[in-house]
């Protein structure tokens, strides 16, 4: 390849082939590095203008901001200014810089309007063979403590009627441990409904202390097994967390409903009239035939008088 080159007789600047060809340097880092440098003496644009006039998006000044700052070619502090603002000073050189040579540097120059500073290698050098200046001291003069108004009073000493003080909460009951028996009744869980076929394994421990509060608590494995069911999404709508939904269904207990005995039948109520009646035991009568004995006979009187029927 061959390379024609025409020296500029003015407006230009000297680099080192260092900044131009540093291999941990982008494109953008090296343009605004460079652009810096050739401003004129004085000047005070900062880094972000520099960036906008090189048309050098936010994420890219970012990230070319970065590098060069890795590299010690730009050199950051912030102080307060004038009139107690805060202000940052950048410090652009066309050498690596350490932190304590920037601190120096930085350390000597007034705090500006403008808070850029480009820095050369020659002025570099004569900034550092320079004796070092005072630091600028902070903004005002010392103020003791401020003595518009009366101190906040001391409710527990002026207050006769202190509001009550908050109860303790109490202390989280500890978490059942999960048993085999558990264990085996949320292993059998997938069996109930296809919706549960997919129980994440990873909450397999978790389900069983549910459910040994549950047994803890006096709750047989049908009723666990009932109340799964009766949570469930009807009319076939999928599942998706079927893990998610058994947590929800038992982080709760309710409490055991006790057992009631089954009423017993109530009694006939037989009326006086049939009072002392008695059920024929005959085979003439289609339907319980009662009649009042006499004695302790158990055939009415149709019974007695005729006589059964032979079968044909």
């Amino acid at each position: 390849m061959y390379r024609h080159f025409i020296a500029p007789a003015r407006g230009f600047t000297q680099f080192s082939h260092e900044i131009i060809r540093h291999p941990r340097l982008s494109s953008d880092a090296v343009r605004l590095l460079t652009w810096q440098l050739s401003l004129p003496e004085g000047a005070r644009e900062s880094l972000s203008r520099t960036a906008e006039r090189a048309r050098i998006g936010a994420c890219a000044f970012s990230r070319a901001k970065r590098e060069l700052k890795a590299e010690g070619f730009v050199h950051e502090r912030r102080l307060q200014g004038p009139r107690g603002r805060w202000v940052t000073q950048q410090l652009v050189s066309n050498e690596p810089l350490g932190e304590a040579e920037a601190a120096k540097l930085l350390g000597r120059m007034p705090v500006p309007v403008s808070v850029s500073v480009s820095v050369s290698a020659s002025e570099f050098e004569s900034m550092r063979e320079s004796a070092p200046t005072a630091e600028i001291p902070a903004v005002g003069d010392p103020a003791g403590p401020l003595t518009d108004g009366y101190p906040k009073p001391d409710r527990g000493e002026n207050t006769s009627n202190l509001p009550p003080e908050p109860e303790p909460e109490p202390a989280p009951e500890p978490e059942a441990e999960a048993s085999e028996d558990a264990r085996a009744l949320v292993g059998a869980l997938p069996s109930l409904s296809p919706a549960l076929r997919h129980i994440p394994s990873g909450m397999t421990e978790e389900l069983a202390r549910l459910v040994a509060a549950w047994l803890a608590a006096g709750h047989s494995p049908a009723s666990i097994h009932t109340h799964v069911l009766r949570g469930l999404p009807k009319g076939g709508t999928p599942v998706y967390k079927p893990g998610g939904l058994l947590r929800y269904l038992l982080r709760e207990v309710p409490p055991v409903e006790p057992a009631t005995a089954p009423a017993a039948p109530a009694g006939r109520s037989v009326s006086a009239r049939l009072a002392g009646a008695r059920e024929c035991e005959g085979e003439q009568h289609i339907q319980p035939m009662l009649f009042r004995p006499v004695g302790d006979e158990t055939l009415c009187s149709l019974c007695t008088s005729e006589p059964a029927p032979t079968p044909a």
